[in-house]
């Protein structure tokens, strides 16, 4: 039997128990993948982090939601850097690099006013077309066709991770939302694995640019993400390519989530011009929750 430290942060949020709760086990390095898997699975949060030491980059993280491991996960870095922050254990420079299993990663840092802000690069965006059934995928998620928008179209969409972005027309369908994730698979036929991601550009907090809703994929073994970084990156990808094309770069968009779980949460997204196409970031904060003591093993 090992008893392990799990430190609860909320990421995107500076007050406890809003934004994104994550798990993060500073000591990863001792801890074997299945115990890794036990932990996330007994904390129970979408997802927890475990630092390691790495020979390519400064740190190296895994992500493990309670179902499997995942390659990258926002919400789970964000947390991790705050707590390295807090803890005083990361190295004092504005720029360091994270090995995940989606490469590796460079990550700005910024103090203000005593808080630390954290930005991630994230992957290439990449979208793919949608071809599955718009009334099947609308009442998989509590709703009906009309409540989809018709100006805009349902593509898959991933900065390290693909996620479904689903158009609304208007932030009050975004209340009656239930969904049903064992039946996401079947309709997205193109890529089962994929979360359910919808927006609206309708929004409650000043300043706020996109609404969204973030629903697991099944597999995952949860139903809801409170706050989702990188679906938030991928969304302004997509606000960058399919609403304001024109827009000159750099294009910066906040983007609330997690409103209807009572658990509000602020994205910053950066889309600039890159060396190999569209940049994209994603900047937010963290705050200290709690400490959870963990037992893995026989």
């Amino acid at each position: 039997m090992k008893s392990v430290k799990v430190f609860h942060y909320d990421a995107f949020s500076t007050k406890p128990n809003k934004g994104n709760p994550a798990g993060v086990v500073f000591e990863g390095h001792f801890l074997s993948k299945s115990e890794m898997q036990e932990i996330a699975f007994k904390v129970g949060f979408n997802e927890t982090a475990f630092i390691a030491s790495s020979d390519k980059a400064d740190l190296k993280i895994r992500y493990f939601t309670p179902g499997h491991e995942m390659d990258l996960c926002g919400h789970g870095t964000i947390a991790c850097l705050y707590g390295l922050y807090e803890q005083g254990l990361l190295p004092t420079k504005n720029e360091l690099t994270i090995e995940t299993k989606a490469g590796i990663l460079p990550i700005k840092l910024k103090v203000n006013s005593g808080r630390i802000y954290i930005t991630m690069k994230q992957a290439q965006p990449k979208f793919m077309e949608f071809r599955g059934s718009q009334k099947q995928l609308a009442l998989a998620i509590g709703l009906t066709e009309n409540d989809l928008s018709e100006e805009l179209p349902i593509m898959y969409g991933s900065t390290g991770i693909w996620t479904l972005l689903i158009p609304v027309r208007s932030i009050s369908a975004f209340k009656k939302m239930k969904p049903n994730n064992q039946l996401f698979p079947e309709i997205l036929k193109e890529n089962p694995k994929a979360s359910l991601h919808p927006f609206c550009l309708e929004t409650e907090l000043e300043g706020a640019d996109m609404h969204a809703r973030h629903f697991s994929s099944p597999f995952s073994g949860t139903v809801e993400d409170p706050v989702t970084g990188t679906a938030s990156g991928v969304m302004g990808a997509y606000y960058a390519s399919f609403i304001e094309n024109k827009a000159k770069k750099p294009l910066n968009l906040v983007i609330e989530q997690g409103l209807e779980m009572d658990r509000a949460g602020i994205v910053s997204v950066k889309i600039s011009n890159g060396k190999n196409g569209v940049d994209v970031e994603i900047t937010g904060t963290a705050v200290y929750v709690e400490e959870l003591e963990i037992t893995v093993g026989h």
